[in-house]
């Protein structure tokens, strides 16, 4: 009974709808593109197509109170002591709140109003948008990074072990190549425990380095298959509902 009020409530916010909508359009594109060519699920194929289109429209009107909610986070992380985090937080919400302005008026088109613009063009720069602000994000997700590999390194225990090191390997120390190696290791060793240690920096990562697929192949920046944009958008949608599910394991300003 607790599971299922708890399902109810998750299902009434309007990010937990979009998140379930999203997850169950890109299971279709991935779906559809693996089963399209295959004798005998034609019919299915279409179906899971005409499912993808529903689950895109119903998304776009969940996404209507969106843009409000966006600038909301502008003015609160505008307010931020950390310079980094605010530029980067700030501008990411900025750049949602123009892809949220495409996003309605693409939705107006498909239900008959504003039916001249131009629906490529406006979808076009919709993509350009979302990428802007998940680039951003990535650059915060990568501060965060950076921050607590610093914090690491000052850590007196970490900063004995090093000491350690060179004292047992005075000539290694010496070996400038073998310093450069050592250190990579290390850094990269830290990075693991970091994101390790950290779930919801990991599954910020993941999830946008999941989503950067989409407006990637939309751009032609980088061009790859809807099952890729379709998995990829699962696996990023899968934990953006975990997220609102869990919000501990959403990532802090």
């Amino acid at each position: 009974m607790l599971k299922m009020e708890s399902f109810v409530k998750f299902t009434n916010q309007s990010q937990g709808r979009d998140r379930v909508f999203r997850a169950i359009q890109n299971a279709c594109m991935f779906l559809n593109h693996m089963l399209k060519n295959r004798a005998g699920y034609e019919q299915l194929a279409k179906k899971l197509k005409q499912l993808e289109l529903n689950m895109s429209t119903g998304r776009k009107l969940f996404r209507l109170g969106n843009m409000i909610h966006a600038v909301e986070t502008a003015r609160k992380t505008y307010q931020l002591s950390d310079p980094v985090l605010r530029f980067c937080l700030t501008v990411s919400s900025l750049t949602r709140v123009a892809y949220f302005v495409c996003d309605n008026i693409l939705w107006a088109r498909s239900i008959g109003f504003l039916s001249s613009i131009d629906k490529e063009r406006w979808s076009l720069r919709a993509s350009k948008y979302y990428f802007a602000s998940l680039l951003i994000t990535l650059v915060r997700d990568l501060y965060e990074v950076v921050q607590q590999m610093d914090q690491k390194r000052q850590d007196p225990k970490q900063q004995k072990v090093n000491r350690h090191r060179e004292q047992n390997h005075p000539q290694e120390s010496r070996n400038r190549e073998h310093i450069m190696e050592v250190n990579f290791l290390l850094s990269f060793m830290l990075i693991l425990h970091i994101l390790k240690s950290n779930p919801p920096l990991l599954m910020d990562l993941v999830k946008n380095l999941c989503d950067l697929f989409g407006p990637l192949d939309r751009l032609s920046v980088y061009k790859t298959s809807p099952a890729v944009v379709g998995l990829c958008g699962f696996i990023s949608s899968s934990l953006g509902i975990l997220t609102v599910a869990q919000p501990v394991l959403r990532l802090k300003p």
